[in-house]
């Protein structure tokens, strides 16, 4: 079975960039270290530099389902609550 692969695009508000950078660092080594965690990379958009994105692969949807209710996730949401301007995931299969 193919993994799961989650593209996460969050887009910060432009005064919280570099708030919303440290908040999204910390989810970095929590995540790489659950269970179905095959790839979790964070990436910023040169051109842009209020755009994230995650590029994520997991091996089970369960798993991935299990991250998005762990307590890092809900610290995370808790703590940006005001400075996110927009947040888009893509649950996807790789096809080729």
């Amino acid at each position: 079975m193919a993994n799961l692969t989650i593209v996460a695009s969050i887009t910060a508000k432009a005064d919280q960039v570099e708030f919303v950078k440290s908040e999204l660092f910390k989810l970095v080594e929590k995540t790489r270290a659950e269970e179905g965690c095959v790839q979790y990379d964070l990436h910023q958009d040169h051109n842009h530099p209020h755009q994230f994105l995650f590029f994520e692969n997991w091996t089970t949807r369960e798993l991935w389902q299990a991250h998005i209710a762990s307590q890092h996730i809900a610290d995370y949401k808790a703590a940006t609550a005001d400075a996110i301007e927009s947040v888009i995931i893509s649950e996807m299969t790789q096809i080729a």
